[in-house]
């Protein structure tokens, strides 16, 4: 089914279609874009006008750009607007506006796209669906899902992020959600936000998007969930609630055995069980509130349990890994997407949970936690899980304050880098050892995974912990 043709993105976008042309998608990316896409020439990093032609010579079907590239021949397909990112915005708009699907909408601080992908795994089972991309939350990410959406999409999943006040009701009005869901509110970007209750404001404004007769899903267990509650009674909204502290889904136990959480909770006054294929007592209150938005956009709750049991998760999300190393194996926990002080705890709390002669953290920088930095990375020394965790190997100038933090028993190496780190590797690991990597993503936790892989030959197996 065709996505897009000239004549409908132009009216869309109230540009200009330069050819007769029709596309199958919507890229950004000359490095992924595939034949009959529409490339969207953003202005990022680089100007995306300075790929048009590579655009063109890979079979994109045309080209959303502002002024004709130099260079380019006279029958190039185009659609010539005014304003680019205006013109994805109002792609995306347009594309929302045509379909019947019942759409939800997610934002929190930590485990949205776990989140994003359990309902997308939930919803599948029940309809067409069609979700976020990764973590595809931003002023870019959320107009060009909305673009690649097609009209026959039956669920959709929008996944809402932020860095800074203001972003997020924005996004929420271009999505305009049934339901919208927030995981948790906690200590992320506080370098832009005076208190974590200024994010959970933040957070909250996703409830302006809804449509009208609207459901919010809050969790009910986090310090400001009240924020939460009175955002969606300002938008009028129903509200679900999800946690230990919830009435509407209530999480009454969870159990972890292996790579596998079991938890019980109760909805309307039924008991209920569902699985995840994956260690963390924090899968299970995502798993609980996806759960209530599937059942709020009208999903069937017993195929959305069974959905939620097939949920795996994201490369440098908690995947867990067999690895070779000389003389035996590793376990490995690859959580080095992204961290902060709630992510990182659940983080630790999987490994110290894990079975294995020796449990070893590699962690690095906690970033965008404003003057409140050194604190927050210290106190991650008089967390439980750290009494179980053999060693803690810290990266980064900001945990320098958790090593000096740390008993002596449990301090490991510290390194400026993740490179520094990953060189000594053969003489901190050793066989049979259970192994997490965790860092903000400019930390590059990801150079100590693949040194990790580099000292033998991976076996796959996967499993867990989140962002």
């Amino acid at each position: 089914m065709t996505l897009w043709t000239a004549t409908e993105a132009a009216a869309a976008t109230n540009g200009r279609a330069i050819g007769d042309w029709a596309v199958n998608g919507v890229s950004i990316d000359t490095r992924t874009i595939e034949a009959d896409d529409l490339f969207v020439a953003l202005k990022a990093a680089r100007d995306g006008h300075e790929f048009v032609a590579q655009a063109l010579e890979k079979r994109a079907g045309a080209a959303l750009v502002s002024h004709i590239p130099n260079g380019l021949p006279g029958d190039a397909p185009l659609l010539l607007v005014d304003d680019v990112q205006a013109a994805l915005e109002d792609l995306g708009r347009a594309a929302r506006a045509r379909t019947e699907a019942r759409v939800v909408a997610v934002t929190g601080s930590v485990g949205k796209t776990s989140t994003k992908e359990m309902l997308a795994a939930m919803l599948g089972r029940q309809g067409k669906t069609h979700a976020s991309v990764a973590s595809y939350n931003n002023h870019w990410g959320v107009p060009l899902t909305l673009a690649r959406m097609p009209r026959d999409t039956e669920f959709a999943v929008i996944e809402i992020g932020m860095n800074h006040p203001g972003e997020i009701a924005p996004l929420a009005k271009q999505a305009r959600p049934h339901v919208a869901m927030v995981t948790t509110v906690a200590a992320a970007h506080l370098e832009a936000f005076e208190s974590v209750t200024a994010i959970a404001r933040e957070k909250a404004s996703i409830f302006e998007g809804l449509e009208p007769g609207g459901v919010a899903v809050v969790n009910a267990d986090i310090d400001d969930a009240q924020v939460l509650r009175d955002a969606a009674d300002a938008a009028q909204a129903e509200t679900l609630s999800f946690g230990t502290k919830a009435r509407e889904y209530h999480l009454l136990s969870v159990g972890l055995e292996g790579d596998l959480t079991t938890s019980h909770a109760q909805i309307d006054g039924q008991e209920i069980t569902f699985e995840i294929q994956s260690a963390g007592a924090h899968f299970a209150m995502n798993g609980l509130g996806a759960l209530a938005a599937a059942r709020a956009l009208g999903a069937d709750l017993h195929a959305s349990i069974e959905g939620l049991g097939t949920w795996t998760p994201f490369k440098g999300r908690g995947v867990r890994e067999t690895l070779a190393v000389p003389g035996g194996s590793i376990e490995l926990l690859d959580d080095s997407y992204n961290a902060n002080p709630t992510s990182m705890a659940a983080a630790l709390a999987v490994l110290a949970a894990a079975k294995g002669p020796r449990r070893i953290a590699f962690v690095g920088d906690m970033k965008e936690l404003g003057p409140q930095a050194d604190a927050l990375h210290a106190g991650l020394a008089d967390l439980d899980a750290i009494n179980t965790i053999a060693q803690v190997h810290c990266i980064g100038p900001l945990m320098q304050a958790l090593h000096d933090a740390l008993p002596k028993g449990k301090r490991g190496a510290w390194t400026e880098t993740s490179a520094e780190m990953a060189a000594k590797l053969p003489e901190l690991i050793q066989t049979g050892d259970i192994v997490l990597a965790k860092g903000s993503l400019s930390m590059g936790l990801a150079r100590v995974v693949d040194g990790l892989r580099e000292m033998g030959q991976g076996a796959g197996s996967q499993e867990n912990t989140d962002e």
